[in-house]
Formats: C-alpha cells, sequence, structure tokens
C-alpha cells in the first residue's frame, strides 16, 4: 500500500515538472483527503476513532479549448473483507465540449447527485442522501451526452454499464438516466433525474428531485428521492428526503445543519429494509484557516426506524485537505 501511494505521487509530481516545462501549462495534479477523529456514544457505551476516510489522487489535462481528460484513483474503506484501505480507479475519461455542448466518455462520475452534493457542500464530513444510500454509484463506465439550451435550463442524457467503479462489468445490461436542469431566478436552482435498468424481467427506477438556493451568506438545498425495485428485485422499494442550510457567518467560518430519513416500501408497509431505515441529523460549524484546509467540529445523530435499535450519536472533528 505505501509503496503504491509514493510510487502514484511520484507519478504526478513528474508530470507536473513535465508541464511546468511546457510553453502553455496545460495540465495539474490534484490531491484531495479526509481525515476525521469521532466519538461514538450510544447507550451509555462510548467508542473513540482516528480515521482517514478518503485520498483521491489525480491529474488533469486539457489537449485544447475543447478536449480535456482526467484521471483519479480512489483511497478508501471498500466497506467488505478485512482492507481497511483500497485503491480504486475512479475517473479515467475524455471528455469533448463546445459552445453548451459537451460528450464525456470513460470512468466517468455522474450527474445524479452531482448537483445536491455541490449544494450540501460537506462532503468530507458526510456524504449525500443518494450516495450515503446507494442510490447509485458516483462514478460508472458509460457516457454522458449534455447540452445547455440557455444559462437557465440544460438537459443530461447518460448510458452506463450500472454497475459502479469498485466492480467489474458482470453482464451487458445497461443503465440510462435523463436529467433536467432550470436555473429560473438568480442563485436558485432546481433539477429532476430519472433513470432505469432491466434486469431478470424486473425494471429498476430511480427519481431524483432537487430545489436549492445559494446566497451570498444562506443557502438551502430540499431533495426527495425514490428508488423502486432496489437491485432488481421486484416491491423493494426505497425513498426519502433531505434537508439542509447553512448560513455564512465570516470569511472564514461556516454553520450547517441537515436532516435526513429513509423509508422502505412506506406506501405498502413492507418493511424489507427496517434495519437501515431511520432519521440522520447532523449540526456542525466549518472554520477554513487557509485555502486547500477545512476543519469542522460536528454532531451526528442516527435514530433507527427499528425500535429494538439503539440511538446513536457522534461527536466528530472533520478535516479536509487539498492540494
Amino acid at each position: 500500500m505505501k509503496k503504491n501511494l509514493l510510487l502514484i505521487i511520484s507519478i504526478i509530481l513528474l508530470l507536473n515538472v513535465a508541464n511546468a516545462q511546457a510553453k502553455e501549462p496545460a495540465g495539474k495534479p490534484f490531491v484531495t483527503i479526509f481525515s476525521n477523529y469521532h466519538s461514538n456514544f450510544s447507550d451509555g457505551e462510548n467508542h473513540n476513532f482516528f480515521q482517514v476516510t478518503r485520498a483521491y489522487f489525480g491529474y488533469e489535462y486539457n489537449f485544447n479549448q475543447n478536449f480535456s481528460g482526467k484521471l483519479t484513483l480512489d483511497f478508501g474503506n471498500p466497506g467488505v473483507g478485512k482492507l481497511q484501505q483500497t485503491a480504486f480507479l475512479k475517473n479515467a475519461y475524455l471528455k469533448y465540449k463546445e459552445d453548451g455542448f459537451s460528450v464525456t466518455f470513460g470512468l466517468l462520475g455522474l450527474l445524479q447527485f452531482k448537483t445536491q452534493e455541490k449544494n450540501w457542500g460537506y462532503r468530507y464530513i458526510f456524504k449525500s442522501f443518494q450516495d450515503e444510500h446507494k442510490f447509485n454509484s458516483s462514478a460508472d463506465l458509460g457516457m454522458i451526452v449534455a447540452y445547455d439550451f440557455t444559462d437557465e435550463f440544460s438537459m443530461d442524457l447518460s448510458i452506463t454499464n450500472g454497475e459502479g467503479y469498485k466492480t467489474v462489468v458482470v453482464d451487458s445490461v445497461l443503465r440510462t438516466g435523463l436529467g433536467a436542469t432550470v436555473k429560473p431566478y438568480k442563485n436558485f436552482t432546481l433539477r429532476a433525474y430519472y433513470d432505469f435498468i432491466k434486469k431478470f424481467d424486473v425494471t429498476q427506477q430511480s427519481l431524483a428531485l432537487f430545489a436549492g438556493y445559494v446566497g451570498t451568506e444562506w443557502s438551502f438545498g430540499a431533495e426527495y428521492s425514490q428508488l423502486l425495485n432496489v437491485k432488481n428485485a421486484a416491491d423493494k422499494d426505497l425513498s426519502g428526503y433531505s434537508f439542509y442550510t447553512t448560513y455564512k457567518s465570516g470569511k472564514k467560518t461556516k454553520l450547517f445543519a441537515r436532516y435526513d430519513r429513509l423509508s422502505s416500501n412506506e406506501i405498502s408497509g413492507n418493511d424489507w429494509n427496517l434495519s437501515q431505515d431511520g432519521s440522520q441529523f447532523i449540526l456542525g460549524f466549518e472554520y477554513a484557516p487557509v485555502k486547500g484546509v477545512k476543519i469542522s467540529p460536528n454532531y451526528q445523530g442516527w435514530n433507527p426506524k427499528d425500535d429494538s435499535q439503539k440511538i446513536l450519536s457522534a461527536f466528530y472533528l472533520s478535516l479536509e485537505i487539498k492540494l
């Protein structure tokens, strides 16, 4: 692991040196690290942890004003097995853009919850709602075609493998998505997204609706999400919503709060996902002492829908570093 990390850093540095010697610099390396210290409290028990939850190493290159490419390596907890940190190739794509039209091809970042994640603004503290509950992967192999009809209206079409960037292709079934973004007023954004993938004669369908406002001091976001026939299993549905707000109290400080709620088969009453259903509370403060560094003391609480489970409270000191 250490050898691989040193090799990656060396390659990025060499590419940057070579690029700096060119007459017209066209590329740059980037590094982003998420880390935290936190204490969990549940039913009188307390557990303390230091973590590096994510580390991104990559390189962006502009061939000219129309063509660009990006390579990103993602180091994180795989979530399965005994490994604590594993490296994944998250982005490796070529993009063409001209006059509001763009085509991106390869291993690319998806747009299902990208707008929501940007409005939330604290990915290093907590994932956006759909990312946290695995409504879709944040990246996948495929193609995205987008067009800005006006400054106020754009649409995007995605065709992907549907397996995510951590899984090799296991079949030839593709996931198709369509999104539309509207900006009716200054600083205000509306977005709707729908996708589907059919396997075993069952169609999984995903819907995401978002409304957000970003002002000089206040920002607000509200989203509703629905996932029908999860993993192409009939009558297994998920739905939920997320609300969040930020107040900019100074040039370097912000206050933020968020509330989420996840439910399974809320209409039919079949709580097949009861062990994962519940409500999330987040409240915190962010301080940015210098460019590229963000520090946040924050509280995160989980109230499970299942009465047999314990309420979980956690106090975090979260850190983001961008180089």
